[in-house]
């Protein structure tokens, strides 16, 4: 049962929405697992709005870093998203990219050793402009890696454009 989906592109592509609809078509009670933490009121209602727009058949579970402690065997997982999650780890970690990167593909590995299916959302931050800032150049470098990572270890990849998924592996 073990599969692993990467859907990737850049803000507001349709990520999310496609992820949901591929979950529901995988399982009649998807867990959606949301990594994000409030940064600000915006951000919470922002929050709020996305788990008023899911309905009653998710599973709905909030983890900023550690995945892995979740049993997830059997089950459908949508994990939302890669981006947060990575901004967890290198806020905590003083902006240090090889150690984020290093947390990031072990915390993955360990993860996703489980016999469930996974779709993993991402973004594709390095397809904008040049980042204006040393901290967000190294953000943007570190995202960069771990997307390719989760794509190597990917079955299937899809860049969402314009709300169009394209099937890239």
């Amino acid at each position: 049962m073990k599969k692993i989906i990467l859907i990737t592109g850049g803000q507001r592509s349709g990520k999310s929405s496609y992820a949901e609809k591929l979950a529901l078509s995988l399982s009649p009670n998807p867990v959606y697992l949301a990594t994000s933490r409030v940064w600000d009121e915006e951000h919470r209602m922002r929050i709020e709005r996305h788990k008023a727009n899911r309905g009653n058949e998710w599973v709905n579970i909030e983890e900023e870093k550690e995945l892995s402690k979740h049993n997830f065997a059997g089950h459908v997982v949508l994990i939302d998203c890669v981006t947060l999650w990575a901004t967890n780890f290198f806020f905590d970690l003083q902006s240090d990219v090889e150690q984020s990167l290093a947390s990031l593909k072990s915390e993955f590995d360990s993860f996703t050793g489980q016999d469930a299916q996974f779709i993993f959302v991402t973004n594709e931050i390095g397809m904008g402009e040049m980042p204006q800032n040393e901290l967000q150049r190294k953000f943007a470098g570190l995202q960069g890696w771990f997307n390719q990572y989760v794509a190597s270890k990917a079955g299937e990849v899809y860049l969402m454009v314009s709300g169009i998924p394209v099937r890239i592996k």
